[in-house]
């Protein structure tokens, strides 16, 4: 059975997204980026398991896509972006109960009902899924207890307020299978939920 894996950027307090609106990731979708080697090839590794993506409407609409699509073009022999690549050829999936067909390559509109439809591709054959959106998609997934692993990339930085994923409710518990920190100052703590 396909585990789903779901990726946030986190600040040291425990915020994905900040109040203010302000920069606080070492690296954003962007050029401008602090990850050190070490974390660029385990992000790509990981990735490499991959084969389907889960991907916020919300995100899918403001360009994750297409800006990933035009990285994968414009580097396309720079070993970082071997996760762009992967992002292009990889099944994605968009669940949502606005949009009715897709304008984006090798990806599927789903419907919004996310047991469902998370169930359905966790049953499937193949790669893990990887599922990437905001604060709201992230705990809609957590609080219907369809997350498998988290895999939170802490960035150092202290945000004091802004948007969290656990709000909604979550797991009893969490334990940790692995926990690495790279020279940049990123900490990277994987968790499955306990039981």
């Amino acid at each position: 059975m396909k585990r789903l894996i779901l990726q946030m950027q986190m600040s040291v307090d425990g915020f994905v997204g900040s109040a203010d609106g302000r920069r606080w990731q070492l690296w954003e979708w962007g050029d401008d980026n602090g990850w050190d080697e070490e974390l660029k090839a385990d992000f790509n590794a990981v990735l490499a398991g991959i084969d389907t993506i889960l991907l916020s409407s919300r995100m899918a609409e403001e360009g994750y896509l297409t800006h990933w699509g035009n990285a994968a073009r414009k580097y396309p022999g720079d070993p970082f972006y071997a996760f762009a690549r992967r992002i292009v050829e990889a099944r994605k999936v968009v669940p949502s109960d606005r949009l009715e067909t897709s304008r984006w390559e090798r990806t599927q509109v789903v419907s919004g009902d996310l047991p469902r439809e998370v169930g359905a591709l966790k049953s499937g054959e193949g790669g893990d899924i990887a599922a990437f959106g905001g604060a709201g998609f992230a705990s809609a997934l957590i609080a219907a207890g369809l997350v498998d692993e988290f895999q939170l990339f802490i960035n150092p930085a202290v945000l004091g307020a802004g948007r969290r994923i656990f709000d909604q409710g979550g797991f009893a518990g969490l334990g940790l299978i692995g926990s690495k920190a790279y020279a940049c100052g990123m900490v990277v703590n994987r968790y499955a939920p306990a039981g």
